[in-house]
């Protein structure tokens, strides 16, 4: 069986433990990732989590031959084809910038590029919109992914798994992402009966 890859982007809205929890849990997992952070992206990870170098020992604390960084600008990459074999994609976290350039149709780097080469493969293309609150510009780009295909999955914790710390806001939504790709994992994610 041949190793599965995923694109896993980072854009400029607020949101970067989540970035950064799904890349450790896919490459835990055995996944070949695929990583294309913008500039706003790249300030975010230094701003929330004090990351300046886009590597794997500084994104998950270990290095790892399963990340592979792209450059945002390459739209000559492997990525930016449809010929090209991945399982999916996750723009975490989206911007309202990034959701609105996929939106429109633009492929004017290569996050929003990649998505719609995800979307007309009929891949699975995750959004994990952060932005708040939502204008109706936003809802319309939403709205418009959605019919194109796309999973719109904004970063809202669930409170019924009793979270106690950040770590466990953000397990949440990286487990509820992981569900979307089909990938087993052991976070808090599921409802128990009491």
């Amino acid at each position: 069986m041949a190793e599965k890859e995923i694109i896993v982007a980072i854009t400029g809205a607020s949101g970067a433990p989540y970035a950064l929890r799904l890349i450790d849990c896919l490459e835990s997992n055995g996944l070949k990732i695929h990583l294309i952070v913008s500039p706003m992206g790249g300030k975010l990870l230094t701003d929330e989590c004090g990351i300046n170098k886009i590597d794997a020992q500084s994104l998950i604390g270990r290095s790892s031959t399963n990340i592979t960084i792209q450059n945002y600008q390459d739209l000559t990459s492997p990525l930016a084809s449809g010929s090209y074999p991945i399982q999916g994609m996750v723009i975490c976290p989206c911007s309202s910038n990034t959701l609105g350039g996929i939106a429109a149709g633009l492929g004017d780097n290569l996050i929003t590029r990649a998505a719609h080469v995800t979307l007309k493969e009929s891949r699975r293309l995750i959004v994990i919109y952060r932005e708040m609150p939502v204008s109706a510009i936003n809802l319309e780009n939403m709205l418009k992914l959605q019919r194109a295909g796309a999973v719109i999955c904004p970063a809202s914790p669930g409170f019924y798994t009793k979270p106690n710390t950040i770590d466990d806001l953000v397990d949440f939504v990286v487990g509820r992402i992981l569900d979307l790709l089909g990938i087993d994992h052991v976070l808090k994610t599921r409802w128990q009966q009491r």
